[in-house]
């Protein structure tokens, strides 16, 4: 339960801006030079990234479901819903992230407003 809570929660944490951050740059850069870090590290790593892991995890899951996959304890339960977190997280983590890079690009041709600004967690 607590990796389905993670996966289903990864998306909502990303649209309100509190991944977790290196910030040797980020804070010492301007909101314009934000956006730019924003824009390639979603289109360079994570838009890849989840998409490969949808496509990795599809087939994982879907044996699971052909299958009827269930516990091999005595009464156990059926395996595949549990199975099916893991694409569908990483699916809603893509479209959060299309989302989101659609938003920076908006902000830098003005057309909206993205608060760059973040909380860095206390040392």
């Amino acid at each position: 339960m607590f990796g389905a809570i993670v996966f289903f929660g990864a998306a909502q944490t990303l649209q309100k801006n509190e991944h977790v951050r290196v910030d040797l740059l980020y804070s010492a850069v301007s909101d314009r030079a934000r956006l730019w870090i924003d824009i390639i590290g979603f289109t360079i790593f994570l838009l890849p990234v989840t998409a490969y892991l949808v496509y990795l995890s599809w087939p994982f899951f879907l044996v699971s479901f052909k299958s009827g996959e269930g516990s091999s304890n005595a009464g156990g339960l059926i395996l595949w819903p549990i199975k099916a977190v893991l694409p569908i997280g990483f699916a809603l983590l893509f479209l959060q992230g299309f989302a989101e890079l659609l938003k920076r690009i908006g902000a830098l041709t003005g057309t909206m407003r993205v608060d760059t600004h973040y909380e860095a967690p206390l040392q």
